[in-house]
């Protein structure tokens, strides 16, 4: 292939590249060749959402029917996934704010993580029948256990106290990261966490590309975003009253909690451990759709309609 598909195609590089293949012509005159092309200088856009899976759409009905028939029954449906991870610091956030004339609020010239302090890692949880968020700022790794433990706090605060006949708890979640659908430490952690509540865990995944479609990330995420616009976030407590600080016009209200806790990376779990799951798969996409159920005895039978 040729070197020039691997370089930076500026006029003074492409009109270098033309006088080596004996073509006399200035970087002036390249530029006015593409223009008269209708070629002009454009930054990517983001609009790619990867191969679409054939079955997104009949997954989509799944959530949405599942969705609808836990809020029938008056069972919680969570959505849950990781916010951005955001530097800690005096550093510069992104959006404008109200302030004296001439008096910018100064921040760091350069985005270099400060290792005393780190990255924030806000996990959230979005309750759509309560229109309430849930968010665990997280000071160490984004692991499937962080996740989990998050939905085990809100239970334990929130959840079994707005829903006390709950039989089952529904998740909707991003087919990847801490909460993918492929992650067996996510599977292991809500096993534990079915067997400590007595709960079944029904757990809905959106088909890779999709994330945007997940509640979370336009009923509260964006609203995170907008109220800490032009804030630079120079430490957790900041971070964290921010958030809890976030409302909106149609009711939204969200609690913030800091989690000191340490969660490793590389977790390994074996393949015993994924067996003695009491996992049960739905026919379609089983690897999308199943329901974790504990194991212990204390099980609930799930209420279908």
């Amino acid at each position: 292939m040729s070197p020039l598909r691997w370089t930076c195609k500026s006029l003074r590089r492409l009109a270098g590249e033309l006088r080596e293949l004996g073509h006399k012509i200035s970087h002036t005159v390249v530029g006015d060749l593409l223009k008269a092309q209708k070629f002009s200088l454009q930054a990517n856009s983001k609009t790619r959402e990867g191969a679409d899976n054939p079955d997104r759409d009949a997954q989509f009905g799944v959530i949405n029917q599942a969705v609808k028939t836990a809020m029938a029954d008056t069972q919680p449906v969570i959505s849950v996934d990781t916010k951005k991870k955001e530097l800690v610091g005096d550093f510069k956030n992104a959006g404008r704010e109200w302030r004296p004339q001439g008096d910018p609020e100064e921040v760091r010239v350069h985005d270099f993580l400060i290792k005393e302090l780190g990255r924030a890692v806000p996990y959230g949880i979005y309750d759509l029948a309560s229109n309430t968020g849930w968010v665990s700022v997280g000071m160490d790794n984004d692991t499937a256990a962080f996740a989990v433990n998050t939905i085990r706090r809100w239970w334990r605060e929130v959840g079994q106290i707005r829903y006390p006949h709950a039989q089952r708890l529904v998740v909707t979640a991003d087919g990847g990261g801490s909460n993918g659908s492929r992650v067996r430490l996510w599977k292991l952690e809500l096993q534990r966490l079915a067997d400590e509540l007595g709960l079944s865990i029904e757990v809905h995944h959106f088909p890779p590309g999709t994330s945007k479609w997940n509640k979370i990330e336009h009923r509260l995420f964006s609203f995170i975003t907008q109220n800490w616009r032009a804030k630079p976030l120079v430490n957790y407590r900041v971070i964290v009253e921010l958030i809890g600080a976030t409302t909106t016009s149609t009711g939204l209200t969200v609690h913030c909690e800091l989690d000191k806790n340490v969660y490793p990376k590389g977790v390994l779990v074996s393949d015993e451990q994924m067996e003695s799951l009491n996992i049960t798969r739905e026919d379609f996409h089983g690897e999308w759709n199943y329901t974790i159920a504990a194991s212990n005895g204390r099980i609930f039978k799930a209420v279908t309609s």
